[in-house]
């Protein structure tokens, strides 16, 4: 545990540093793209990205969950047999994803008003892009690699801020802001220099694909699904419904205001790998990982109030301080701040296998992004909903996860 939580704190310290990496990237457009409407349109882009790349998303999730059982298990010759499995199920679901992907983007474009066809087909490609990026992550997760993940998160953004601050300045547009996104994914390359331990010469493929995986890559499904649309859902349904002088606001107080759990989420990563490897969940465990959620919840809170005290210079810094963002950062960090919370008891669940929680979060997900889309009309409204939606989710879930953290654990399957 002390060598994961070493590696797993670099890799927090190497997040900041991609934090502060990814809002330079939103300075550098925010001050070239001053057409109305161009700047939401490139983060509103990137939510449709993350729409379509949940199905790698999805199985990413699980295949980390698999992984992580059996290294910590010290069952080797049964995580490179899975291992091997793992490779082939994930390059099977990147095909499919990929297909799907070239087959959804241009309907689901048109119904949250994506504009420009070109801007269309620069999500995609950044899609595509992703999507062969997940085994890379689902390895390096489940192996508790977070130094290598830590790598690659800082090239990403190196690359994303290089890429964008030549060709932005030059092409003020959303399309090349987009396409920055796909240029930085090329940091994953950099796993080339470890392929030895990307390869499995003589190894008997063990397909994952028994009952006990496939119940939990539903649940993974519900907890990915959950994720996007308590975290991204409402800029699909902003880019629907407001004006561009909106958009434009509401977008740059999103940037801030999602921010917050960014920030923080490796510490989930590390309590996620955790959790899922110390199966027997001993009171040691527990403490452990106690500290982990108390440390997140911390920063979410720390995060917010300095966002508000802070709003005036922040907005600025992104080229977005305009009265509309000023006052919509309020509600957007406390409901981002719900949001965290919410993520760090749906990873628990997750990682404890407590399936019908993990399903209550997934459907808490769905009900909030219908409740965005059926009243967030307009940004007085949509900034009223939310926070009292994402309060009233916070609350159901707490309550299922109290009930659920004072049950025995029950007794390892044959499959644990």
């Amino acid at each position: 545990m002390k060598k994961m939580w070493r590696s797993g704190l670099i890799f927090t310290a190497a997040n900041l540093l991609v934090g502060f990496g990814n809002l330079a990237f939103q300075s550098i457009i925010g001050h070239h793209l001053t057409d109305a409407g161009e700047y939401g349109l490139v983060n509103s882009t990137l939510g449709l990205m993350a729409l379509l790349g949940l199905p790698i998303a999805i199985a990413t999730q699980a295949v980390t969950h698999y992984i992580a059982r059996f290294n910590f298990s010290g069952d080797d010759i049964r995580l490179q047999g899975l291992l091997a499995g793992c490779h082939k199920f994930l390059l099977r679901l990147t095909i499919v994803g990929s297909v799907l992907a070239i087959v959804l983007v241009k309907p689901l474009g048109d119904f949250f008003h994506i504009p420009r066809t070109s801007l269309v087909l620069m999500a995609l490609i950044c899609v595509l892009a992703g999507l062969w990026g997940g085994f890379a992550t689902a390895l390096c997760q489940g192996m508790a690699w977070f130094k290598r993940l830590a790598l690659i998160s800082i090239l990403t953004v190196i690359l994303r801020l290089s890429f964008g601050g030549l060709v932005v300045a030059h092409h003020p547009t959303a399309e090349m802001a987009v396409l920055a996104t796909a240029v930085s994914l090329l940091s994953f390359a950099v796993l080339l220099f470890w392929k030895k331990d990307l390869s499995w010469p003589g190894t008997t493929a063990v397909s994952p694909w028994d009952r006990d995986f496939v119940r939990f890559f539903v649940v993974a499904a519900a907890c990915t699904g959950g994720s996007y649309c308590f975290n991204q859902g409402d800029l699909l349904v902003a880019q629907r419904y407001f004006m561009k002088s909106d958009m434009d606001a509401y977008s740059g107080a999103g940037v801030l205001a999602r921010a917050l759990s960014m920030t923080v989420a490796p510490l989930l990563t590390i309590l996620f790998t955790h959790r899922s490897s110390a199966h027997s969940h001993s009171q040691d465990d527990v403490r452990e990982q106690f500290k982990l959620l108390g440390l997140y919840s911390f920063g979410l809170a720390a995060g917010a109030t300095g966002l508000l005290v802070l709003r005036t210079f922040l907005l600025s810094l992104i080229g977005r301080n305009t009265p509309g963002a000023a006052d919509m950062l309020g509600p957007l960090a406390w409901t981002m701040v719900f949001v965290g919370l919410i993520q760090a008891l749906a990873m628990w669940a997750l990682a404890s296998r407590w399936i019908k929680l993990t399903l209550l979060y997934g459907g808490l997900g769905v009900a909030y992004w219908l409740t965005l889309l059926a009243f967030g009309t307009s940004p007085a409204t949509m900034l009223r909903v939310m926070p009292l939606a994402v309060a009233t989710c916070f609350v159901i879930l707490l309550a299922g996860w109290l009930l659920a953290i004072r049950r025995p654990a029950a007794p390892a399957t044959a499959t644990d």
